[in-house]
């Protein structure tokens, strides 16, 4: 991530941050019979064996408006600590950051409140051609570590659309090919690290939500279509029948989901989620449903060019570098972080760490 890209805001101490936009918009422009829903998610990250200086890390909902999200506020408050936020605008990143000194104790709460939608994109009628500036088309077809679109990524991408002669027929032979030829591996950690060279390169092409579709972004990249993750969190059960696809109570401190979008210039941003795909074949009851299952078969066609917005985009970032972090880069910020004068928690164990994430839905 380019530190240049970053927005400071000024340090708060012993109080809240609050990010919003007036509620009376949200009344006014995103009424029930549009389809809008609106929920509130809220974080409450604590460290239990603090060490000198904490520090600590939530990712904000995402930072700018789409077709499927809108931000209306992201509120945060830490105690005696200083909390700030920094934005990445590019990656639609915002980061809150609250520092703790040795005698606070260090809990961070984050409380976002969204709009949401169903969004679909109807391939069979195209529009008016249309192109992302330059600097934003260059953005989403830039290599990061974890994604290259050199190499073998460039040379499978190459063999994966051979003979496709629109960017729709690109795109979705690269998602028939993931769907066909890859698998969720319930062993892997989280949502996995996304590494796809190293997945292309051993020929083992099991993951999780991070590998599947970072796999789809860079294979999307390399064969020159924008493509970007898009990392967030389930908050609300399926209605369209997945048990798989949603979540099952207010606790969704272990619901992170990562998507992904690709532009095709008839028809902007299309989302797509093929290790969605891979999910119901593993996990939907009974489980292992082969491909020609017909719950299978319907996410496969629903799930390129459609989401069920049960789920809240925190950001695009990949590469990410956290302030005041002492370490390397992340490959994405979809769960909490943390530092002591110890070293780093782990942001996967959220008994230990500890961190809750729930959801409700607001009438």
């Amino acid at each position: 991530m380019n530190r240049r890209d970053f927005l400071w805001s000024a340090g708060v101490a012993f109080a809240g941050l609050t990010l919003s936009k007036s509620e009376p918009s949200f009344a006014q422009e995103h009424p029930a019979s549009d389809g809008w829903r609106r929920f509130e998610v809220t974080t409450r990250a604590e460290v239990l064996k603090p060490a000198g200086k904490t520090t600590v890390w939530l990712p904000a909902a995402l930072i700018q408006d789409t077709p499927f999200q809108r931000t209306m506020s992201n509120q945060s408050g830490c105690g005696g600590g200083q909390v700030r936020m920094v934005e990445d605008k590019p990656a639609g990143l915002g980061i809150v950051v609250a520092t703790f000194p040795a005698d606070v104790k260090p809990v961070l709460t984050l409380t976002s409140k969204v709009v949401l939608r169903n969004y679909s994109v109807d391939l069979s009628k195209a529009g008016p051609a249309r192109s992302l500036p330059p600097a934003k088309l260059e953005y989403f077809l830039q290599p990061h570590k974890n994604v290259p679109t050199d190499g073998i990524v460039k040379a499978t991408a190459t063999e994966i659309t051979k003979g496709a002669t629109t960017d729709v027929e690109k795109a979705r032979a690269i998602y028939e090919w993931i769907v066909d030829n890859t698998f969720r591996d319930p062993k892997v950690r989280g949502c996995g690290r996304g590494d796809i060279s190293v997945m292309l390169e051993t020929g083992y092409l099991g993951g999780k939500c991070a590998d599947l579709n970072a796999l789809y972004v860079g294979l999307a990249r390399a064969a020159g279509l924008p493509a970007r993750d898009v990392y967030g969190i389930r908050v609300a059960k399926s209605e369209l029948g997945y048990k798989s696809l949603g979540t099952s109570s207010e606790k969704i401190t272990k619901a992170q989901h990562c998507r992904a979008e690709v532009y095709l210039a008839q028809f902007g941003w299309v989302p797509v989620d093929p290790a969605d795909v891979r999910k119901v074949v593993l996990e939907e009851p009974p489980g292992n449903r082969p491909l020609n299952d017909e719950m299978v078969t319907s996410a496969r066609k629903r799930l390129f060019g459609s989401w069920e917005m049960n789920w809240m985009a925190y950001n695009f970032a990949q590469d990410v570098e956290l302030p005041g972090f002492s370490g390397a880069a992340l490959p994405f910020l979809m769960y909490p972080q943390a530092q002591t004068a110890e070293g780093t928690l782990d942001g996967l164990d959220p008994d230990n760490f500890k961190y809750e994430i729930t959801t409700r839905e607001l009438s």
